[in-house]
């Protein structure tokens, strides 16, 4: 048998100071799960690239008036001068790009295009905010008591989520917004559009948010820290939303990134129907209808409202793909 080595008192003593020797408080600081998911959000360019665009034409549809005082342009204004008698189509080339017009403008009225491009920005993000927003508030709070309370609270919130899921939706869309577009509660015109976009959009897709919001609870609900607080003496709306809800905002933040696309879709088909935003006021949906007569003479009216839904709906959609992975890194 070899003989043990012996350590004198400072060599045990000193062995710590080596071991942290150089090393920096801040390097061995802990970070927060906010922190951690920026740190991945960052790394993945394709999602930091539709931040930004989404981020862009937020600033852009808040700025739409101001925009368009500033350029000197006016989405309604008829400006014959600039379309051919004959043919009704916009004089020169490309649908009538110009300094004074870069989109060109559109057939038979001459109305410049990117105006109602800034004007239709707006329009579509405040329905589609606004029915996420109204979705969600709905889907959550029924989730949310659904999947704690259980039993025949569970099985009414769920057989309500079917029965909602089985409407066909687009066709009572339709069929609401083509009732309501003379006045309705008080409201006329531009105010009940959209108030009644929203709603529609809005009232009859909360059962997916509330299906998330179910699942995730059911899972939440065993957990230790609930336990706790019930064993506390805490009240059922208290664990809810205290203890609750705080857990579900990661979840609930991506499929309303995710959702928001679907709604600007939704919106721009309605609109293309004929049964949501109603002219003069301008709206991608809309400004699509107009140029299904003209496309094959003169497809600029076309591919621009057609791209600018596209780039919305792709930046939206990378947006939510990059907070999906940053905080639920389970997910790639």
């Amino acid at each position: 048998m070899t003989a043990p080595i012996e350590t004198t008192g400072s060599q045990a003593e000193a062995a710590p100071e080596a071991v942290l020797a150089g090393v920096k408080s801040k390097q061995i600081e802990g970070r927060s799960l906010g922190q951690i998911a920026w740190t991945r959000f960052k790394r993945d360019k394709l999602a930091v690239t539709g931040g930004v665009i989404v981020v862009l034409l937020i600033l852009i549809a808040l700025l739409s008036r101001p925009l368009q005082s500033l350029l000197g342009l006016d989405p309604n204004a008829f400006q014959q001068d600039l379309v051919d008698p004959n043919t009704s189509l916009p004089k020169g080339g490309f649908g009538g790009m110009s300094l004074d017009h870069p989109l060109g403008v559109d057939p038979k009225f001459g109305r410049d295009i990117l105006a109602r491009i800034l004007e239709g920005s707006w329009v579509s993000l405040v329905v589609a905010f606004g029915a996420t927003i109204l979705s969600n508030i709905i889907g959550v709070v029924l989730g949310l008591v659904a999947g704690y309370y259980g039993g025949r609270v569970d099985t009414v919130v769920s057989r309500l989520m079917d029965t909602f899921l089985a409407f066909p939706l687009l066709l009572f869309a339709i069929a609401i917004s083509a009732t309501l577009q003379g006045g309705a509660f008080g409201l006329e015109g531009l105010p009940l559009h959209i108030g009644v976009l929203i709603f529609v959009i809005g009232f009859f897709n909360w059962p997916y948010m509330a299906r998330i919001v179910r699942g995730q609870t059911l899972a939440l609900r065993e957990r230790e820290f609930i336990d706790a607080s019930r064993g506390m003496g805490a009240k059922g709306p208290y664990i809810l939303f205290r203890e609750l809800l705080p857990n579900l905002v990661g979840p609930i933040t991506v499929y309303a990134t995710l959702l928001i696309p679907t709604n600007i879709i939704f919106e721009a088909s309605l609109s293309f129907l004929g049964v949501g935003i109603q002219p003069p006021q301008a709206s991608w949906g809309g400004m699509l209808r107009e140029a299904v007569n003209f496309f094959q003479v003169d497809p600029q009216f076309m591919l621009v409202p057609g791209l600018a839904i596209f780039i919305t709906v792709l930046a939206f959609n990378l947006l939510g793909d990059g907070l999906r992975d940053a905080l639920d890194p389970r997910s790639r």
